[in-house]
């Protein structure tokens, strides 16, 4: 008899292989191997999306590693089942090809637990993962197997409106469920500050102290509000050392790095860097359809590829500004009670695309080889030095991701590259940013140069 779960766990073991950790979590958890038939191999997968992303990206990848633990695998199918965390291992539940049956949440569920001010919308599964915030989603994984050890304290930082609520929301919804002997709280910063203000002024000093000092896993939003808070800061330093010293987890979000929060001392600025520190940029425009596709799916609506198409590569921005924008649009497709085509979208949401920088590809070229103090014509010349080389990538980088200039166009530009070159050294820029703190914080001065 075919044992389909050993044979999609040593399958599971190979993809992780070729995938980041991040993107394997992410599409493979909860998949599993249903049954193989007439030379079909069918995959189990939890919702929607996730067959559509697994169908129209990984398939074969799938398909081919499939075929080198059984024999007879021609093609795949994925269904979608009901998952029950609760099943043993190879129960496949409830298969079907487009529903999934009770998935409805309990209404108490919706309401915040006032205990641990966790909002239980906020969780893994519903956080889409991309080259912009796959490091912060590798680490927190790895701090809910691990709370108090693994990265403490935990500190993300990036603009508004990129999931970072979400995200360290979603490691205090994690740890209670794995965890749920753990005493748990978030808190943004502001109400840290009133709390310890109002026990300053009922004279109960101590009772705040104990309060605080009593969490296994402490969430802090919005840091960068302790900006020239004295009093708040000393607190914190002095809350930050008994819960670092007694191993309980601390996880703090901020729209600025430590060392740019301005008025802030030293001695904290140095707590907040002694575990890890990484930030969330904008999302790519592949994350940005990902992340329409999931508000999509959540809301039964189905867009084109055309129109997600545009509204990811027009827009630029926050994900909560993608997501206003998506909820104007399946506002007007309930109202009118149709699709809408490309052109009704496009009048629909002028107001929320931001115009195009107008702005020369020789302006762009001349400031960064001047950043960089190498002369212009240096860029256009057919040359191995790796300081031209790296400034001419960081070119056809900044073109393709800022400007959304073409690959041949880039090429053209740029000395009469053929288009593959460009394309090759964006995906090398892309990255090296993940591995390359100089690097990043390079081209972050030059997107500023920009603006």
């Amino acid at each position: 008899m075919i044992d389909n779960k050993q044979i999609w766990d040593s399958c599971l073991n190979e993809i992780e292989n070729n995938l980041s950790r991040a993107n394997f979590v992410t599409w493979f958890k909860n998949t599993r191997l249903t049954k193989q038939e007439n030379g079909t191999a069918y995959v189990g997968v939890p919702n929607e999306f996730v067959k559509d992303w697994l169908k129209n990206k990984y398939d074969k990848l799938i398909l081919k590693t499939l075929m080198n633990y059984t024999q007879g695998v021609r093609n795949v199918e994925f269904s979608i089942y009901k998952h029950n965390p609760n099943k043993k291992e190879g129960e496949a539940g409830n298969i079907q090809n487009n529903i999934i049956i009770n998935n409805e949440l309990p209404l108490n569920n919706l309401y915040i637990d006032k205990r641990d001010n966790l909002n239980p919308r906020y969780v893994f599964d519903t956080f889409i993962v991309g080259s912009f915030n796959e490091l912060a989603y590798a680490a927190a994984q790895a701090i809910i197997k691990n709370p108090g050890k693994s990265y403490n304290p935990f500190f993300i930082y990036g603009p508004t409106g990129l999931g970072k609520t979400h995200l360290i929301q979603a490691i205090g919804n994690a740890v209670k469920e794995r965890f749920p002997g753990k005493n748990i709280h978030y808190i943004p910063l502001e109400k840290f500050a009133i709390d310890y203000v109002n026990a300053l002024r009922n004279n109960k000093p101590n009772e705040f102290k104990q309060k605080y000092r009593q969490y296994d896993v402490l969430i802090m939003d919005d840091v960068q509000f302790i900006s020239n808070k004295e009093k708040t800061q000393e607190e914190l330093f002095h809350l930050f050392n008994s819960l670092y010293e007694n191993n309980k987890q601390i996880v703090f979000s901020s729209d600025k790095h430590p060392n740019y929060i301005p008025g802030l001392e030293d001695r904290l600025r140095s707590r907040f860097g002694s575990g890890m520190i990484v930030d969330i940029n904008e999302p790519d425009t592949e994350s940005k359809i990902a992340i329409m596709k999931s508000k999509l799916e959540e809301n039964g609506i189905d867009l084109s590829d055309e129109i997600t198409d545009y509204i990811a590569t027009s827009m630029s921005g926050s994900i909560r500004e993608l997501e206003g924008t998506l909820n104007t649009i399946i506002c007007q497709i309930q109202f009118k009670k149709r699709d809408l085509s490309l052109i009704e979208v496009k009048k629909l949401i002028k107001n929320n695309i931001k115009p195009k920088k107008n702005i020369s590809v020789q302006n762009i070229v001349k400031t960064i080889s001047d950043f960089y103090d190498i002369a212009e014509d240096n860029i256009y010349e057919k040359t191995r030095r790796k300081e031209i080389v790296k400034a001419r990538q960081v070119i056809m980088y900044i073109l393709r991701e800022d400007f959304n200039v073409s690959y041949p166009l880039i090429g053209q530009k740029l000395g009469g590259k053929d288009h593959t070159t460009v394309i090759h050294s964006c995906l090398k820029i892309k990255n090296d940013l993940k591995e390359d703190p100089k690097l990043a914080e390079e081209v972050e001065q030059i997107r500023i140069m920009f603006n």
